[in-house]
Order: structure tokens, then sequence, then C-alpha cells
């Protein structure tokens, strides 16, 4: 199979059959092999029904529905876990992304040998203020963050090599940051595609404000993962020990003063370095143990699923 196209969505209703006779009109005008699968996160407007609707009359179309809204990191997980198709498209259902781009992001995931292939949505028509504006600021911290030098992280359409998706576990709202997934991975021919953005025609947009905030708490969270999730104590254990060391000092300090050059001054309880002393041998300490249970915790976790599937179709 050429491509598999994982469209995740929430009360997406009155887009659905528009954006799938679209995407099949493509497919069929390139003789694309491919199947469409839709990711149902907990919506309540109808979307299934029009889901199944769609899947009686087109095997292509396929379905999956999760028992209530998770989020769309998970619907992403469990698309790409069905996924058959060479090259992987994920796109929004909001028909705010072309499916006319699919065809040239195969050819640069297939011919020009790109893992990945993100999105740019160079001309937007979004608000301006809240959300072009917070969008640029996100992109530049995830740039300088995680070298990944990308224009449009949160693009929703991208294509993968069918390898990308497989290796990597999206989970949380780290849909924001899959390319610097892909890259922790080892897969590091990332490529970007300047792709046309169009209006919003139906709905409301599900993301408010408050997505930039926990954005960037995300981003602190990869950026953590990327380089200490696997060694904790890399982390830990060298804060704790810079800590321990510096109130060590000042203990030692204060002995070597108080016997030998003012053993009738004040009492070493009197001296704020002692205090000082004491507080960072404790945080010191504490950080050892924080990456002693570290280690412990990620040898001991079993892989948990993060969702519940209600029902599939076409599988």
């Amino acid at each position: 199979m050429n491509i598999s196209v994982v469209i995740p969505l929430l009360n997406e209703k009155e887009s659905l059959k528009e954006l799938y006779d679209w995407i099949a009109k493509v497919m069929q005008s390139n003789h694309f092999s491919y199947e469409i699968i839709f990711i149902d996160d907990g919506s309540t407007d109808g979307s299934w029904q029009q889901i199944e609707t769609l899947s009686k009359h087109d095997a292509n179309v396929k379905g999956i529905r999760f028992l209530k809204n998770f989020g769309k990191s998970q619907a992403l997980h469990a698309g790409f876990a069905k996924a058959k198709g060479e090259v992987v498209i994920t796109m929004d259902a909001d028909l705010q992304d072309n499916p006319e781009e699919i065809p040239e992001l195969y050819k640069m995931i297939v011919n020009d040998n790109f893992d990945l292939v993100s999105g740019w949505k160079k001309k937007r028509y979004d608000n301006k203020l809240t959300k072009n504006l917070p969008s640029k600021l996100f992109n530049w911290a995830a740039r300088k963050t995680s070298g990944v030098k990308l224009n449009d992280f949160n693009c929703g359409l991208k294509a993968y090599h069918n390898n990308v998706v497989k290796h990597i576990n999206v989970n949380g709202e780290m849909h924001r940051y899959i390319p610097v997934l892909a890259k922790n991975a080892g897969f590091l021919k990332i490529g970007e595609k300047v792709v046309q953005h169009q209006a919003r025609k139906y709905g409301e947009t599900k993301f408010g404000m408050d997505r930039f905030v926990n954005g960037f708490l995300d981003l602190i969270t990869i950026w953590f993962i990327s380089r200490f999730g696997k060694r904790p104590m890399h982390l830990f254990g060298a804060l704790g020990v810079i800590m321990f060391a510096i109130g060590l000092s000042f203990a030692v300090y204060l002995g070597v003063d108080k016997l030998f050059f003012h053993p009738y001054g004040r009492l070493i309880t009197q001296r704020p370095q002692f205090y000082i002393s004491l507080v960072t041998m404790i945080i010191g300490s504490q950080f050892f143990v924080a990456g002693f249970l570290g280690e412990i915790i990620l040898r001991n976790t079993p892989d948990k699923k993060r969702y519940l599937v209600k029902k599939e179709l076409n599988f």
C-alpha cells in the first residue's frame, strides 16, 4: 500500500464527507493505493455515524472510535499503530489542510528519502494576535531547544516513512513535537514543505490560548526526556554532587575556623554559613535520592496503553 492518511478528529461531522471526497479524488487521480484512517477522539456530534456511512461505501475508509476524549496525541498513536502504507500522511479534519499537497509529500519521502516532511503554513488565515504571534514564539523556542530547524512544528499536515511512525511513542500532548521525537529516535533526515493553509469552513477551533502554555511546558518536558529520560541519575546525581560539595565545603570551613582560628568566637550555629551548609547538603542528598528513584521507576514501569478504543471499522 502506498499511503495511509491518518486523521484525528473531534466533532467535525460537517467537514468529513467533503474531506473524504477531496482525499479520494487526489488518491485516485494519482493512482495511489491507500487507506483513510479516521480516529474519532470522543466526538458527540455524530462524527462517528458519518465515518460509519463512509466506510460502508468505501473499504478504504477505516475508523477508530475512542471511548471518550483522550487527546490528539493518543489519537495519532492509535492511527500510527494501524497504518499499513509505505508513507503515512497526517492531517486535520477541519479542511484547513489541503489534500492536494499529498502527492508532493509522498514523492519527498519515497524519491528524496526523507524520514519525515513537515508542512509549513507560511501564509496563515488565523487571527494574528491570538494564534499567529504566539505560534511564531512557540516555533522559535522549539527550534532553539530541540535543534530541529523547522518553521512550523504544529502543522497537522506531515508525511512520514512508515518506519518512523512505528518507532516513535506519541503520548501526552507531544503531537506538537513529533519531529523532535523522530530526531531523538535516530531519524535525522527531516524536511519541510510550504503548504497551503485554508480558512476554517465549518465549526470552531478546538484549541485555545492554553495550548501555547501547555506547549512550552511540553517543550521543557521533551528536552528533559530527550537528554535524561533514559538516565535520570546523570542529571539528579550531578546536581546532588554539586550541592553536597558546596555544603561540605562550608562545613569544613566552619570546622577549621572554629578549631584553629577562632576557638572562642561565635558558636557555629550562630553563623549563616552553618545553615547554608546544612540546607545544601540536605538538598544534595535529596537530588541523589530522586535520581535513584528515577532509575528504579524507569526500569520497572510497564508500557501502559493511554486510551480505550470503543469500536473499529474495516481493520
